[in-house]
């Protein structure tokens, strides 16, 4: 590990919009920006699908769908910090093993707490295993009503904790989406293959590419924003950094970055990417491939986004400085820090709040500006929202919230 120079927060915002793709969009399909982040958030299924548009160039809602059920390429689980994250099939066996025994002790208590004893669990989890084998992938309802079947209690929130410890023990995912939703599948029947948990010494591989494949796309970061986005103990992700060591540099502030940024993701590296970028964002993408000087960093001129709700970008941190800044902070995470608002960026940080209005094939989106915007990020804006119809299969009838106009004092008439 070797230490070089110290970065301002313009420098820092610029590294961390490569790291997360948000510096261009690449031109490859959803599975290669999933793999570039690791794990996206993914609670809210119209969100997540968004963060993957904001990223990838071209790509439509359908096709996300075709990665979860046809190819079977990506799939959601229960894992980091015992939150729905959309992830690369390949890499969920080893996220389970390492973030899945974190959750079971409350996930245990949460069960108790909604009537459920340990025997009325096991029965539970073999309900849905048996019903997932014998009738292929169901949707939470149709599992709900397996288990009533079998008398086992469904109230309240007693199916989702099951539901949580049948995915977390292994046995279900949330594999393809059918007409009425996501729908859980047989973990190893959707996957083809055994879920088996490392070894001791597997253990400590998965650390390594744990620790290696976040600061694909988080770097720079410090072992402490690691742990809370794994939600892993301290001591457990230092054990990943330090096998990584000969790979790192440390920067001022106990921030860490890969010496060669891309190798990790399996993808070909931002800089490949941005050859075949929008021809409207290519000079972006190939400015941030350097590391860049402040002056650099203050002169490239990030891309302005619409970006969903829980995006990415907001959950990777201890802090979200600096795409948040702080006086804006409450507007973007209410007070309690459970709801993440949708974000429209304007050179990489939160600039407004923004909702989306579906009615059938037809959408509206409004922004609402933190301060007046001008006209160049208002016109980037307009485009961003039918880009968000577009990937929707929607048609936009309406534009709320950039109508203000910054005065050009080049313009003015005295």
């Amino acid at each position: 590990m070797s230490v070089t120079r110290s970065m301002d927060q313009r420098q820092l915002l610029v590294r961390r919009s490569k790291s997360q793709l948000l510096d261009h969009r690449i031109a490859e399909g959803p599975e290669a920006a999933v793999r570039a982040l690791l794990a996206v958030q993914a609670q809210d299924r119209s969100a997540w699908r968004l963060a993957l548009r904001a990223r990838v160039e071209g790509i439509t809602a359908g096709d996300i769908d075709a990665s979860l059920s046809e190819r079977r390429s990506l799939l959601v689980a229960w894992l980091n910090r015992g939150t729905l994250h959309l992830v690369c099939s390949e890499d969920y066996p080893w996220l389970l093993a390492l973030t899945a025994p974190t959750r079971v002790a409350a996930n245990r208590r949460r069960l108790a707490q909604e009537g459920l004893s340990p025997d009325d669990v096991d029965r539970g989890i073999a309900c849905i295993e048996r019903s997932l084998a014998d009738e292929g992938p169901l949707l939470r309802a149709q599992l709900r009503e397996r288990l009533a079947a079998k008398g086992i209690r469904t109230a309240g929130q007693a199916t989702v904790h099951l539901l949580f410890a049948a995915v977390t023990r292994g046995v279900a995912v949330l594999g393809p989406v059918l007409p009425g939703g996501h729908a859980f599948a047989h973990a190893r029947d959707w996957l083809d293959g055994e879920q088996r948990a490392p070894s001791a010494e597997g253990r400590e591989h998965a650390l390594a590419e744990l620790a290696r494949r976040y600061l694909n796309g988080h770097a720079p970061a410090t072992d402490a924003d690691l742990a809370k986005w794994a939600g892993l103990p301290l001591r457990d992700v230092r054990i990943g950094l330090r096998s990584i060591g000969s790979e790192l540099i440390e920067l001022e502030g106990g921030l860490l970055e890969l010496a060669a940024r891309g190798s990790a993701s399996g993808a070909d590296g931002a800089t490949d990417a941005a050859s075949e970028a929008t021809e409207s964002e290519s000079q972006s993408a190939a400015e941030s491939a350097a590391e860049p000087s402040a002056d650099r960093a203050r002169a490239i001129r990030l891309p302005p986004r619409l970006l969903p709700a829980f995006d990415p970008c907001l959950l990777g941190w201890t802090e979200r400085e600096p795409f948040v800044r702080r006086a804006n902070e409450s507007q973007v995470v209410p007070e309690g820090g459970g709801l993440f608002r949708p974000v429209a960026t304007v050179d990489g940080v939160a600039a407004a709040t923004w909702s989306i209005r579906r009615q059938g094939v037809r959408v509206a989106i409004r922004v609402d500006p933190f301060d007046p915007l001008d006209s160049e990020a208002r016109t980037a804006l307009r485009a961003e929202a039918e880009d968000v119809a577009r990937f929707e299969g929607r048609t936009l009838v309406a534009i709320e919230g950039l109508e203000t106009v910054v005065p050009d004092p080049a313009r003015s008439t005295g």
